[in-house]
């Protein structure tokens, strides 16, 4: 029996008026779970207009009030972080304990909207010049949206919603087609929570809705996680619409190892940073650079090793490492991608498209089943090296020394995570300060900030000028004004034609 995903408007389910849809899998057993309807031009009209029209009343609440709705919200999430984490391994495919963590993720940025009343505290100068005060405010920019992966169905749309919410503005989300049924629940539960119906909507759809999105004139802002061409598309379209844009874009992470780090912690870091979530990560590490031969020839037994004994598995399977990939067609682009490295020369030391699903779990034989693929010898001209595979696919290279290391990460045009695996002080905080990426792990693989810090990188990683929430992600959510007041008793008869000065 199928399920049927709507999409909510004004605080209910309601039905996208196109007549279209598409079929939801579960990844590990090639099963049409569900049909996700496919919004049209008027579907998204109904779901913006219903925020706009929520909007005077929900920004004219004290913060105080907004934060009291999000933290009944917060512990609705915490009563149903697991239902949330067997939803996304349902529909993606990431084991249940990784899908438990990208809750727990995404619960953090609502902890930290919950501090909304600190958050948008401002500044205040008393007697700026004779008789007049001068402070400034942080208002809300009215209806904005959010345009999320498939990747992470709660933890990004959370990146985006609550900081919203929490500044005063409304919102549209736009879910993935590939695993929808999440964003349904979230909204249940905010409703639960108190929310006023038409503050948060949700239109599924695929490029038609993101299209209509990121074109209605009542659309203020726009965030968006996914591919580099997608998110240049959003930003040029977005910017030229006269919206505020954060997108976020692709990623080639590196891993240096450095000849004095503990070989056991790099191998176990590349392990979990490069097949967790079956790679299908913003943050993974799809590239380990060793400086030496001699660091390489200590860590790639250990790692051919581990790659072979990956526990592919059903992600229900709590003794699981690695899940399916999300859908058919990435399995087929991720196979192209290895095969393309093959004819480049790299060495394929482990290959994921020997494995057989039928290991996997009963029922399992139909899902989209890959393990591990490891490559080495491979080199910077390679396109396994240059693009982002977005799959269990790790690409090892060798430099003779850590400068050349630096300066192969600053050529790459993604900049959005890397690590450095050292014991030594003084390379880390030259590797912290030369390296152009956005995100720094030290003896720290997946290096994601918390909720009070903001996630992006740089170069092609983000197309904008802010982070995903943290402080940035509020000043995105908001616009400055600056308010300069005297009263009538202070002011100088006669008009005043100079340039006003402090005085």
């Amino acid at each position: 029996m199928t399920t049927t995903i709507t999409n909510w408007i004004s605080g209910a389910r309601a039905d996208a008026t196109s007549g279209l849809q598409q079929p939801v899998y579960n990844p590990a057993t090639g099963a049409v779970t569900g049909q996700v309807q496919l919004s049209a031009q008027k579907d998204v009209d109904a779901a913006v207009a219903s925020a706009k029209a929520a909007f005077p009343a929900w920004s004219n609440l004290s913060p105080l009030r907004r934060s009291r709705v999000l933290n009944k919200f917060l512990a609705l999430l915490n009563e149903h972080r697991d239902d949330l984490a067997r939803m996304i391994t349902a529909e993606h495919g990431k084991v249940f304990t990784d899908a438990q963590g990208e809750v727990m993720r995404g619960i953090e940025i609502v902890e930290f909207a919950c501090g909304a009343p600190q958050l948008l505290k401002t500044d205040f100068t008393d007697q700026v010049s004779t008789n007049i005060d001068n402070w400034t405010l942080r208002q809300p920019l009215g209806v904005v949206t959010g345009i999320t992966p498939f990747n992470f169905p709660v933890m990004v749309p959370m990146w985006m919603f609550p900081v919203a919410l929490a500044t005063g503005n409304t919102f549209v989300l736009k879910p993935s087609p590939l695993d929808p049924s999440p964003s349904l629940f979230i909204a249940d539960l905010l409703k639960q929570a108190g929310l006023p119906d038409g503050v948060f909507n949700v239109v599924q759809g695929d490029k038609d809705a993101v299209n209509a999105l990121i074109e209605h004139p009542d659309v203020q802002a726009v965030s968006f996680v996914g591919s580099t061409p997608i998110a240049n598309h959003i930003y040029e379209t977005g910017a030229r619409h006269g919206k505020r844009v954060q997108a976020l874009g692709g990623a080639k992470n590196h891993l240096v190892v450095m000849p004095d780090a503990d070989i056991d912690q790099v191998v176990d870091a590349l392990m979990g940073a490069a097949y967790g979530s079956a790679g299908e990560r913003c943050m993974a590490i799809s590239v380990a650079v060793f400086v030496g031969e001699e660091t390489a020839e200590k860590v790639m037994p250990k790692l051919i090793e581990r790659t072979l004994e990956l526990k592919v598995l059903n992600g229900t399977n709590l003794e699981a490492e690695m899940g399916p990939i999300v859908t058919r067609a990435a399995h087929e682009r991720i196979t192209g991608y290895i095969e393309q490295g093959v004819k480049e020369g790299a060495t394929l030391l482990v290959d994921g498209r020997e494995f057989n699903g039928q290991t996997a779990g009963e029922g399992c034989a139909d899902g989209f089943w890959m393990g591990g693929t490891l490559f080495d010898n491979v080199t910077p001209d390679m396109r396994i090296y240059k693009e982002e595979i977005f799959g269990p696919v790790l690409a090892c290279l060798r430099v003779k020394d850590f400068g050349e290391a630096v300066d192969l990460i600053n050529a790459h045009e993604f900049g959005n995570g890397v690590s450095l695996y050292t014991r030594d002080g003084h390379i880390a905080r030259e590797f912290g300060r030369r390296i152009q990426v956005g995100m720094v792990g030290i003896n720290v693989p997946i290096p994601v900030p918390m909720a009070w810090h903001g996630f992006g990188g740089w170069k092609k990683s983000l197309f904008g000028d802010m982070h995903a929430y943290g402080e940035e992600g509020v000043r995105f959510y908001t616009k400055q004004k600056s308010i300069m007041q005297r009263w009538p008793q202070a002011i100088a008869k006669g008009a005043e034609f100079a340039m006003p000065t402090s005085h």
